[in-house]
């Protein structure tokens, strides 16, 4: 190397943190001199100190929900599959009757005296999202399966509260839909608009991530269209209702992503339920009647 090529030593040519200490080293973000005790590797070059601080702060962080990190056992989707799996085995037990104390129909939306024969019991719009069919293994089979496909790729990334809370609010939609879209008397169990759900708020997070969706359409629609089969008892309304509270949450989420942004999130989330809450209770304030004839 030629003399010339040789730095000049001038007053930048010493560390900012270190007067005494020469370098010609520059921290890729503010450009000071920094000495080899100052600098942090980064992804391009190295940082001082202060800078690296800074990126710390700003940087989205590592903890994705309110329990979990990202890459965490998805124990709340184990545990949403193993509580169906309890309750569809004391289904099974003869005389107990526990699918009709699950079970819902738009009917248990509206008040007693409105509907003889039958109670106001509005909290059946979520016990029937761990009720299945007894005579149709396969209904609660593909459901567990669908659970444990979405909610290993969704909660690790929501986090287990979040996960927690958009399986509730999908499957309470989902009953929703069938409440507006019933006669009122057509009772439904099952976990699909919990389902749907899951399918609806990963089809919003993976479009706004600008992820490959041909596959998760065409299963969308594959199920949706299923549902309007002649001759297949499955509940449309319920996909329905789940499909679009899903994506509303799944749209909340992803807008508010941010840390800075939690409390938005958590108030958004609230609005959403008392709005859907207070849909459910319509029909018991007499603004909605789901009786068909």
């Amino acid at each position: 190397m030629s003399q010339s090529s040789v730095p000049p030593v001038t007053r930048s040519n010493f560390c900012y943190r270190h007067p005494d200490r020469q370098s010609f080293v520059l921290c890729q973000r503010c450009g000071r001199t920094i000495c080899g005790e100052c600098q942090t590797p980064a992804a391009v070059g190295v940082v001082c100190p202060e800078c690296m601080k800074e990126q710390r702060r700003t940087a989205p962080s590592a903890r994705t929900g309110f329990f979990s990190r990202s890459g965490d056992r998805p124990v709340v989707t184990y545990g949403l599959i193993a509580i169906t799996a309890f309750v569809f085995l004391l289904q099974l037990i003869p005389g107990l009757g526990i699918t009709n104390y699950l079970l819902y129909a738009g009917v248990f939306s509206v008040p007693a005296e409105l509907s003889p024969g039958y109670g106001f019991e509005p909290w059946r719009m979520l016990t029937t999202v761990f009720a299945h069919s007894q005579g149709f293994i396969f209904h609660i089979a593909l459901n567990m399966y669908s659970l444990w496909l979405f909610g290993q790729a969704l909660e690790p990334m929501l986090g287990r509260a979040r996960f927690l809370t958009l399986y509730l609010i999908s499957g309470f939609a989902g009953s929703l839909g069938v409440l507006f879209l019933t006669d009122g008397y057509v009772p439904v169990v099952g976990a699909s608009g919990a389902i749907f759900g899951l399918m609806g708020a990963f089809l919003v997070i993976q479009r706004k991530l600008g992820g490959n969706m041909n596959g998760l359409l065409v299963l969308v629609g594959i199920n949706l269209v299923i549902g309007f089969i002649p001759g297949i008892n499955v509940a449309w309304q319920a996909h329905l209702g789940g499909l679009v509270g899903g994506a509303l949450v799944g749209l909340i989420y992803y807008e508010t992503r941010r840390l800075r942004h939690k409390g938005r999130q958590r108030l958004l989330i609230a609005g959403l339920c008392v709005v859907l809450v207070l849909l459910g209770l319509l029909p018991s304030l007499g603004l909605l009647s789901t009786l068909g004839g």
